[in-house]
């Protein structure tokens, strides 16, 4: 029953989480990048292959009795996902018009580092990887879910590489000082 109420919760959280960009690709509609890091939808790739990994087994894992550890699990999803939802709104809120699904910059690009900006360079970012965890541990199957994270981690750091490399081309030495204050996505993890 436990598995079955923290699957809705991880439903619910990731149609909010989608809308969180659903609603700022409508708020900021189409902008003109000036440059843009192509090599970051490989990372996007990679991310997309992590998840379809760990959801592999979703309709025989449903099937299966849980265990106590499970349990617990179950429980640290219905923390986890709702956590990482409100942080991908938060994040996006102060993106505002800067905000992009492939890694870009325009004309009038800004180096944010308010709201979740100040703890972690790429919040939106910090709150996939949160997902991705929340649906695992639903789903609790651990070798898949670690092939899985293996794979979003790589794309991840692809993405991060890409987009760390432009805001540094962009920005100089303000986000070096930024880029040595502030860790990638896990907060107080450098």
């Amino acid at each position: 029953m436990l598995q079955i109420v923290a699957l809705g919760v991880l439903i619910i959280c990731w149609i909010a989480w989608i809308l969180a960009f659903v609603i700022a690709r409508r708020r900021v509609g189409v902008r003109k990048k000036v440059v843009s890091a192509p090599i970051s939808k490989w990372g996007v790739a990679l991310q997309i292959v992590g998840f379809m990994v760990i959801g592999a087994r979703l309709h025989s894992r449903l099937l299966q009795p849980p265990q106590a550890l499970e349990n617990t699990l179950f429980v640290a999803s219905m923390i986890l996902g709702p956590l990482s939802c409100a942080l991908a709104w938060v994040a996006v809120r102060h993106l505002g018009k800067q905000w992009r699904i492939e890694a870009a910059l325009s004309e009038d690009h800004e180096l944010v580092q308010t709201g979740p900006y100040r703890w972690v360079r790429h919040p939106i970012y910090a709150s996939m990887l949160g997902m991705l965890l929340a649906f695992g541990f639903v789903l609790d199957w651990w070798p898949m879910m670690i092939v899985g994270l293996i794979f979003f981690l790589i794309g991840l750091e692809i993405r991060i590489r890409a987009e760390d490399r432009l805001l540094a081309e962009r920005f100089g030495e303000t986000f070096a000082g930024y880029r040595s204050r502030v860790p990638a996505y896990i907060p107080f993890v450098r």
